[in-house]
């Protein structure tokens, strides 16, 4: 598909999808995990559209999900995925866990023992024994931003895993819950496997000791968080069938003869690559020594550089001739922080010209917002010589229709 071509029909901004990366990512983990139970639970937060939930529901996976609405989502791209979602978050409501009980999940990712009794009761009232695992906090430390980190001790998620025998314990004598797991997750984009070892190695052993007090556990979630390159390192060549292939190995070397069914949760490692945002340069101008190229993307599209610093690589979609030069590429919104990239060398770019930020798909649209009443962009996905829209761009009226004027 010629991006110039989805620029002039549909617009910029335009998220643009890859169905053939995504599917080509699942069987990633599918092969890699193939001589074991185990169910890969694509975690919805990366990328909840349902256009993109669908093909992975189709393609057999199942969902890791942080709220009710993201219930509702995989409900409506696919009823029969539902059994296979697991509800993670450390402030599950009233109506989500009631929602999520009579939709029948796979599991409970349980976050504190007030939540452990919240769930007890609503099972109890609806007539069903909730499944559960606790997502304990095994203390171990993974390089990543410090905003995406989950798995110390100073973090708000899982509970601390020196308590999670005591705590099994008087879930026992609770009748309206069923033990079924165990589970953790230590944080995102992280790129090194060890930290994942580390993790379930000692998640096993607490396994073990609750098998011990008469627990039946058959799940072990390992969470999610494989990280991806985002461009970086210029001098390496990304492979993701070999980071997946060791991401497999140091979990397997691990688990070992364990029995249990194993959930992964892997988002932007599924849908990161597989996306971009192509956008059009409105100006090209100069103040004293620096040079700023504004995009007609802003950071309400794609927050990640202003929220994170991230990285992504940005490239001109027709690669012009000519020098490189030093830009501050920035978008339109009324903040020093709307930048995209700051003293960036790339090919040297004109008004009117498309660039395509890469490695847009995950944490892009979903974290998209209409900060300064701009509308969010519109999704295509393409499928081979196929190409949908997935979600229309938003007008004003769309922006300002839940909103009333007294009197």
């Amino acid at each position: 598909m010629d991006l110039t071509a989805l620029a002039k029909e549909h617009g910029t901004p335009l998220y643009v999808y890859s169905a053939e990366q995504i599917r080509y990512r699942l069987e990633l983990f599918e092969g890699a995990f193939s001589g074991r139970a185990h169910t890969i639970c694509y975690a919805v937060k990366a990328n909840s559209s349902l256009a993109i939930l669908k093909l992975l529901a189709d393609a057999g996976a199942g969902f890791d999900i942080v709220s009710g609405g993201e219930l509702e989502r995989v409900r409506r791209a696919s009823k029969a995925a539902l059994k296979r979602v697991v509800f993670s978050g450390v402030g599950k409501q009233v109506w989500e866990i009631d929602a999520a009980l009579k939709a029948g999940i796979l599991l409970f990712n349980v976050e504190s023992e007030a939540e452990l009794s919240l769930l007890a009761e609503r099972a109890k009232l609806a007539g069903v024994k909730a499944r559960f695992a606790l997502r304990v906090n095994p203390d171990v430390f993974a390089e990543t931003h410090p905003y995406i980190s989950t798995g110390l001790r100073d973090h708000k998620f899982g509970i601390a895993i020196g308590e999670a025998r005591r705590i099994y314990r008087a879930a026992k004598k609770m009748g309206s819950l069923d033990a079924a797991g165990v589970s953790v997750h230590i944080g995102s984009q992280i790129r090194q496997v060890e930290p994942f070892g580390a993790a379930l190695g000692r998640v096993l052993g607490l396994v073990k000791e609750l098998r011990e007090d008469g627990h039946s556990i058959r799940y072990v979630d390992a969470g999610g968080g494989l990280g991806i390159d985002y461009g970086m390192d210029a001098s390496a060549v990304f492979d993701p069938a070999g980071q997946v292939e060791r991401y497999a190995a140091a979990l397997l070397a691990v688990m070992g003869d364990e029995g249990a069914h194993l959930l992964l949760e892997p988002g932007r490692f599924l849908v990161a690559q597989a996306g971009a945002l192509v956008s059009r340069i409105l100006f090209v101008k100069k103040n004293g020594t620096k040079t700023f190229v504004v995009t007609d993307a802003g950071m309400n599209d794609l927050i990640r550089p202003a929220l994170y610093q991230a990285h992504h690589e940005i490239v001109p979609v027709k690669q012009p001739s000519g020098a490189s030069e030093a830009v501050d590429i920035v978008g339109p919104v009324c903040e020093s922080g709307d930048f995209f990239a700051r003293d960036r060398v790339m090919p040297k770019v004109k008004v009117g010209d498309l660039v395509a930020v890469l490695d847009a798909g995950a944490y892009g649209m979903s974290l998209a917002s209409n900060y300064n009443t701009r509308g969010r962009p519109a999704e295509v996905l393409v499928d081979g010589d196929r190409c949908d829209v997935i979600r229309r761009r938003e007008t004003v009226k769309d922006m300002l229709a839940l909103e009333r004027m007294p009197g």
